[in-house]
């Protein structure tokens, strides 16, 4: 699940009690703490939304339980961390009717459809066919009116940079889910192809899910931070200092809202 939908597995069959009568095919926790719950369908299955939907449901009405499953397998960490203004659905069947597509657009949840192929006997690949974020669009921000706040000349300058970013990956594609966090702002499609932390005095820091070995890395442009802490999620870190370096790493985010 966390190679596939970038969201860490902690059980499948999950019996919702006597009383909802049902078992959640697998329930999870993805990059940004959000849960996640996961249907399973094989072929066409016009019920698949409602069912996912009704587990998403029972889920929010049971938050204690579901912390103390995360608590239990991911640690207390994890369990307070529990991002429940962003719960998720993801729907994972062989094809869905133009009906279930246009369902999940007039939603209010977020839901991912997303259709499984077969290559041959050994491959199988993902392909998401429609996503809701179940959040009003994120734009950039509003130009302030009015007299203006006296603010360092070099920290408006990044924060501005800083925005023009965040416009750039908000206008990569459709179905982009923008996931505030306190260390970090995350982009997500299926799973987080982007993060941004909350700029510095000089420069933004951008954290792309690229493979950085797979990079032709720029001194102090890109980096690779892979097994090193840092806030936000991705392992290519891209630093902003000017609108040139927005440019040029603009292929760097393409490449990784393909990817993600």
């Amino acid at each position: 699940m966390e190679a596939l939908l970038g969201v860490r597995f902690l059980a499948s069959e999950y019996s919702t009690g006597p009383v909802h009568a049902g078992r959640i095919d697998s329930l999870g926790l993805d990059e940004n703490g959000a849960p996640v719950v996961v249907e399973y369908k094989r072929g066409t299955d016009p019920g698949v939304i409602n069912q996912g939907l009704f587990y998403l449901s029972w889920l929010m009405d049971h938050r204690g339980e579901f912390e103390y499953l995360v608590r239990d397998r991911l640690g207390t960490t994890a369990a307070a961390q529990v991002l429940w203004s962003g719960p998720r659905l993801i729907c994972v069947a062989g094809d869905y009717t133009r009906y279930d597509v246009h369902a999940v657009r007039e939603h209010r949840r977020s839901i991912d459809l997303v259709r499984y192929r077969f290559f041959g006997r050994d491959l199988i690949g993902l392909e998401t066919v429609a996503a809701a974020t179940g959040r009003p669009a994120q734009g950039r921000p509003k130009r302030r009116t009015g007299p203006a706040r006296p603010v360092c000349a070099g920290r408006e300058r990044i924060a501005e940079l800083a925005a023009a970013a965040d416009e750039v990956l908000l206008g990569l594609g459709d179905g982009i889910t923008k996931v505030q966090r306190k260390q970090y702002c995350a982009y997500q499609r299926l799973r987080n192809f982007a993060s941004i932390c909350p700029p510095q005095r000089a420069k933004v820091h951008v954290y792309l899910s690229l493979d950085p070995t797979e990079i032709d890395l720029v001194p102090d442009f890109t980096r690779n931070v892979r097994g090193l802490g840092h806030h936000g999620t991705g392992d290519l870190e891209v630093r902003l200092r000017t609108e040139r370096d927005l440019e040029r790493a603009q292929d760097l985010f393409r490449a990784s809202y393909a990817a993600a």
